[in-house]
């Protein structure tokens, strides 16, 4: 299954270049429930209500996944990485969900995350 970053499911949301790759991989997608506080407080910001949120990522078909103490763990230690300190805790979390996906693959418009030597297949939006 595809892990989604933030940054795909805001490309979704706000029909940026890159919504017709994220379409694609869904439904079946994931995203972790810390990507989801992300999202939330992206549109926040911008002063959209997400009240609906959770449930049009339902209805398109993504599960919303709990961060458990092994993807804790996973993404304090992912800072490790050789530039790991550039990753924020959502992108960590995300890439932490994917590790335990199968296949571990993840969906992201961040470009940086290509160049990681990461445990799993990194497939960009645009």
């Amino acid at each position: 299954m595809t892990v989604l970053d933030a940054s795909a499911v805001l490309a979704l949301l706000q029909d940026e270049p890159g919504v017709d790759v994220v379409a694609d991989s869904l439904p079946g997608s994931l995203l972790s429930a810390a990507n989801l506080a992300e999202v939330i407080g992206k549109l926040t910001d911008a002063g959209v209500h997400a009240g609906s949120l959770r449930g049009l990522l339902a209805a398109a078909g993504v599960r919303v996944i709990p961060l458990t103490a092994e993807d804790a763990e996973l993404a304090g230690a992912l800072r490790a990485l050789e530039g790991g300190r550039e990753l924020s805790l959502g992108d960590r979390c995300c890439l932490s969900l994917a590790v335990r996906s199968d296949p571990p693959v993840v969906l992201t418009a961040d470009r940086f995350w290509a160049g990681l030597d990461l445990p799993v297949t990194v497939r960009l939006t645009r």
